[in-house]
């Protein structure tokens, strides 16, 4: 348990209480924990990675705790009223292919690393982590602001782009991992 998979075990108990906020309408107090959360997430990579601390345990714990994290607060935020109701906002349909895209990815990057090749993870997926945090955490806010009585048209205009852009990189991403796979795939067929 070096730092770097102290940090993911701590987003994974912040995800936690992130949800349990979340439930009950503390939607500024569930913005910070997000920030927080998603903070470490890049912060135990870098960790990791500088100080040559990456392990078995860090690549299988690291990705379980940033899809629990943005699977759970989509799926909250899909259950908030307000949000589904906002014209161009977060519908079920694309929590769908969020969850749909993160269960697949890593099916597949089970089922290629267990045959002995080297799956990791692309810049489009990077960037679609990215996009996804930027949508969640300003549906959180955007949430505030509506329990206050007015939202701000820059926060609405930031939660519908960054929705949107999400769910087209979480596309995007998922269709660059499924042809990696398939290279990978004919790759080792031919050299058995």
């Amino acid at each position: 348990m070096n730092l770097p998979n102290q940090l993911t075990s701590l987003r994974l108990m912040l995800s936690v209480v992130l949800f349990c906020f979340m439930a009950v309408g503390y939607y500024l107090t569930a913005f910070w924990l997000f920030l927080v959360a998603a903070g470490t997430d890049w912060l135990d990579g870098y960790y990791a990675r500088k100080y040559g601390q990456v392990t078995t345990l860090g690549r299988i714990l690291d990705p379980f705790a940033d899809k629990v994290i943005i699977c759970g607060t989509f799926i909250f935020l899909v259950a908030i009223k307000q949000i589904t109701d906002i014209a161009w906002g977060l519908q079920a349909w694309m929590v769908v292919v969020i969850v749909g895209r993160e269960l697949l990815v890593t099916a597949l990057r089970s089922f290629i690393e267990d045959r002995g090749s080297d799956f990791s993870a692309k810049m489009s997926g990077k960037l679609k982590m990215v996009f996804q945090c930027v949508a969640a955490g300003s549906s959180l806010f955007y949430l505030h602001q509506l329990q206050g009585g007015r939202a701000t048209e820059w926060c609405w205009w930031l939660m519908v782009l960054s929705i949107w852009s999400a769910v087209a990189l979480t596309v995007y991403s998922g269709v660059v991992y499924i042809f990696a796979a398939m290279r990978l795939l004919r790759t080792s067929s031919r050299s058995t």
